[in-house]
This record gives structure tokens, sequence and C-alpha cells, in this order.
């Protein structure tokens, strides 16, 4: 076997203190490798359409001239290779609904520490979802704040399809979403099929953008 993969990462942050002290602790992680910074999302895109490759983008949110939620959906769009992991102050029901909606694989708050996001890095860049210790509640609590309007189930989904789709959005694994529901894992799997089938999905990050813009959560009712 060879050496395993570097990750290539582009920091952004419009504070130059933290995005410098990001840099030098991205530079601790033996398989992470800082591809450049930016102060802000255009800045981002451009250094983004500059380099061979990169891997991940460890993004904030609020920054002049183009946010981070903004960004991600351009990153999303321009450079579908390259996850997006979202490092900010905030942990509110909006800033992260906001940033799922654009696409971002993972969100963490700044009070994450060295493990912490080499390990987000190392799941959104393997294409996983990955939330910070005390965000995924968030995460369902976003999503099924967006479930109050009790709007009928799109696309002919079946109640348990709708709700296993706002699990994973909420970053559970299949057996995490078969403890949860009291089901089997092989049932899971079925429910996953039929609902990625039904809206035109090919994997967790599109079911996740489609349960945010969906409202689809842990507070789903049909």
């Amino acid at each position: 076997m060879g050496e395993p993969r570097v990750i290539r990462v582009v920091v952004v942050d419009d504070q130059q203190a933290v995005r410098e002290g990001l840099v030098a602790l991205m530079g601790l992680l033996d398989d992470v490798e800082v591809a450049g910074s930016a102060a802000d999302g255009a800045e981002a895109l451009e250094l983004l359409g500059r380099l061979d490759r990169v891997d991940a983008v460890l993004m904030d949110l609020t920054m002049p001239v183009m946010n981070g939620v903004e960004a991600t959906a351009r990153v999303v769009r321009d450079h579908p290779d390259v996850a997006v992991l979202v490092l900010t102050t905030y942990a509110d029901d909006g800033s992260i609904a906001g940033a799922l909606a654009a696409g971002a694989r993972g969100y963490l708050t700044k009070d994450a520490g060295r493990g912490e996001i080499g390990a987000a890095l190392r799941a959104v860049v393997a294409g996983q979802l990955t939330f910070g210790a005390g965000v995924s509640g968030q995460v369902a609590s976003a999503l099924s704040g967006r479930s109050a309007k009790k709007d009928p189930l799109p696309d002919r989904l079946t109640a348990r399809e709708a709700e296993v789709l706002g699990l994973i959005a909420a970053g559970l694994s299949n057996g995490q979403i078969a403890a949860e529901l009291v089901i089997g894992e092989t049932t899971v799997k079925t429910h996953i099929n039929n609902a990625f089938a039904k809206i035109g999905v090919r994997n967790r990050i599109e079911a996740l953008r489609y349960a945010v813009e969906h409202g689809l959560g842990r507070g789903f009712t049909a």
C-alpha cells in the first residue's frame, strides 16, 4: 500500500489572525496540506480557479464581498469535486440551514480542536456528512423548524421515507437510523433506495440538500 493521499485544503476566513492561526493548525496535521488561504468567498473562488488540486475548503460564513453561504454554493456548482467544511462562530438554525442548503458537507464551530477539524476534513473528502459536537442537534432543529408548515409529502414520499431522509440530513449512519427507528438496517437501506429514486438524488450529500430545501427533519409530521 502507498502513502495515504494528502488532503489539500484552502482556508477561508476574513480575520487575518484567525486565518493565519488555522493555516498553522492545519500544518500540524500529517495528512493535510494548506494549498492556499483567502479573506472572502470571491477570493477563494479565484484561488480555486488557479490551483491544480484542492480537496476541501475550510469556509467561514460571515465575510465581506462574498459570504460563506454564497461561496459554498459557487464551489459546489463550479468545483463539484471540492468538499466544503464550514468552520464558523455561529451555530444558529438559520446559519446551519443556509450552509447545508448551499451544499456544505460539514459544519463545525470555532471551538473545535485540531483533532476534530482533521477528522471532519477526512470525512467530507470521503463524501460523508459530519457535524461538530452540539451542532447535530441544531441541524435537526433547523430542519424540523422548517417542517412546521406541514407541507404535503413531496414526490410521493411515504412518511417513513421522509423521516429517514431527515435523519440522514442530521448526519446519522444507516445503523444509527435503524436504532433510532427500531427497524432493521436492511429496511433502512430499502427506504433510502426508494426515497433516492423518488427524489432523483444519488448520494447523501444531495439528499441532505433536498431535506433542507423541503423541511424534512426529526420533527416531520405528515
